[in-house]
């Protein structure tokens, strides 16, 4: 009994307190999104168990390479004192983390969080702490018992390994075949009763031009709950009209659910017999939006195109997933990918059949994942020859590889969370605060426009923090991240990895959350719209505000 509380409860290991100490320290403080209660705690607790496995790892190697060890006497000592210090500074670290927090949350915006933080996240993080080490001695424990027996037959070296490849297994198939699969299943139960949902905001439209209206090759059931909502959503002609101050058409919209066709493939050429029915190439710009997982498109990006066009424009989505972005990528990355071509090449190729002066602008868009995806819908030999008008892609993951491609190549001196690329003629970046610095050169042919916050971990997360310090927190640094934000090996990117989970709860225009007047702004970029001056851009976001 005393052996298995002994391997529960270790005594401390010199170099793991003062890393680990360290560690929970800087998860404290801010990163790029404000952190509730429950968060930090979970976060602070991770980080806690991270610094102790890095200080045992050092302390291993310590002694396997035989280095000089301080005497019994002199090691309780140290161990003694290096304890309350570490103590002490981290007491002082949870009583200042409330106000690190609200700092970053009056940066974005956001109410103050409440004075009882600091008591509820130290108990949280020993709690995240403890139950980790409990797991890690389990499994410590488990590999013990089972060398022990296999060594009755085999050297123990064998015995050792096999003890722990079998251990490795054991909880491997526990955690991926039991608790993540059981988790999916019910997100995907969840989100799919979400899907089927009719909401009352979402009406079943009348006119023969909506899509899942009388007359439509799309049944209304099929679309979804986030499909039925864009259908559904304004403005129409008449409030297009009444904000603008100028003649406008009935904007056109088509959206293919998932269940309206089987596969992707049937889903793209119904969208195309959609757009057909509506006459949508007649119209003076033509917008894939590839939606997010769950099928939304953001009604501020759409609602910013529709009025800046007075109506004069058709959107075209389909449905690849009802899951949320994160586990669409997890459970089948691919879906939204081959979705998205399929899309593009049945859409590009009647566009490029058309005569080149009696056909739309082609415009691709897409909110994070969506933005991804769209990005992967088509690749430079497809339509190099006959090129499409250009992207909008805003909060495009960190992984997007034209995104990639560029913020790494950007000019010298530019930052990374808002670069200068080349002359800006093909690729261009706003964020809520417009455009850093001067473009030396007019839009060409054909260009890309990237809206992204510096506050946006979706967009920002770096696998590489784990070891360096990511770019974009060098300064200048965005009007959005707080000089506060810290860089230490392994804990900031697990603040960014907390960071991506929560970054949509920031107010509109910081986080992943973007707002109308950003998306106005960035439209009014792209298309390069003379008409639409910076005063007309004010008095149209303070119309669509009142």
């Amino acid at each position: 009994m005393h052996k298995f509380v002994t391997a529960l409860f270790p005594k401390p290991v010199l170099p793991a307190v003062p890393i680990a100490a360290l560690f929970f320290i800087v998860s404290l403080t801010p990163s790029l999104v404000p952190r509730d209660t429950l968060v930090q705690a979970l976060l602070s607790g991770v980080a806690l168990s991270a610094g102790y496995a890095v200080g045992v790892a050092i302390s291993f190697l310590w002694h396997r390479l035989e280095m000089p060890v301080a005497r019994p006497a002199l090691l309780m000592g140290l161990r003694l004192l290096t304890g309350l210090l570490c103590l002490l500074a981290a007491a002082v670290a949870v009583w200042l983390a409330s106000d690190w927090q609200n700092g970053l949350r009056a940066l974005l915006a956001m109410p103050p969080v409440e004075t009882a933080r600091p008591f509820s996240i130290a108990a949280g993080a020993v709690g995240v702490f403890l139950g980790v080490l409990w797991l890690v001695r389990l499994a410590g424990l488990f590999i013990e018992t089972l060398a022990t027996r296999i060594a009755r037959v085999l050297p123990g070296p064998q015995a050792a390994l096999i003890s722990i490849l079998l251990t490795a297994v054991l909880f491997w198939n526990i955690g991926n075949g039991v608790i993540i699969r059981n988790a999916l299943s019910a997100a995907d139960r969840i989100y799919a009763g979400l899907d089927d949902r009719f909401d009352e905001a979402s009406p079943q439209p009348q006119d023969p031009l909506k899509t899942g209206a009388e007359g439509s090759l799309i049944e209304w059931e099929s679309l979804g709950r986030m499909g039925r909502a864009m259908i559904s959503e304004g403005p129409d002609q008449t409030r297009i009209a009444a904000l603008t101050g100028a003649e406008a058409m009935e904007p056109l919209r088509v959206y293919v659910g998932l269940n309206s066709a089987p596969d992707p493939a049937a889903r793209a050429q119904l969208a195309l017999a959609e757009l057909l029915r509506i006459d949508a190439f007649s119209r003076s710009t033509l917008v894939i939006a590839t939606p997010t997982g769950t099928g939304w498109v953001d009604p501020p990006g759409q609602q910013a195109l529709e009025y800046l066009l007075g109506g004069d424009v058709a959107t075209v989505s389909v449905q690849y997933s009802y899951l949320a972005s994160w586990i669409a990528l997890l459970t089948d990355p691919e879906y939204g990918t081959e979705t998205a071509r399929a899309v593009f090449s049945v859409v590009y190729d009647h566009w490029r059949s058309l005569p080149a002066d009696a056909r739309p602008a082609l415009y691709l868009n897409g909110l994070s994942l969506g933005s991804l995806n769209s990005d992967l819908s088509h690749d430079l030999h497809q339509v190099v020859g006959d090129p499409f008008n250009g992207a909008l892609w805003v909060g495009p993951p960190f992984g997007s590889p034209t995104w990639q491609e560029v913020t790494r190549n950007r000019n010298p001196g530019s930052p990374a969370w808002l670069p200068d690329y080349r002359d800006g003629s093909a690729v261009r970046f706003m964020n809520q605060t417009g455009l850093t610095s001067d473009i030396s050169a007019p839009w060409g042919g054909f260009r890309i426009l990237y809206l992204q916050h510096a506050s946006d971990a979706v967009v920002f997360f770096d696998p590489r923090a784990t070891w360096r310090r990511p770019p974009w927190m060098s300064p200048p640094r965005g009007p959005d991240v707080s000089p506060g934000f810290h860089w230490l090996p392994v804990v900031t990117v697990l603040q960014l990895a907390v960071d991506i989970m929560t970054a949509v709860k920031p107010p509109a225009g910081f986080g992943h959350t973007y707002d109308f007047d950003s998306y106005v702004r960035a439209w009014a970029m792209l298309l390069d719209l003379p008409d639409w001056t910076e005063a007309r851009i004010n008095a149209l976001i303070a119309a669509q505000d009142g």
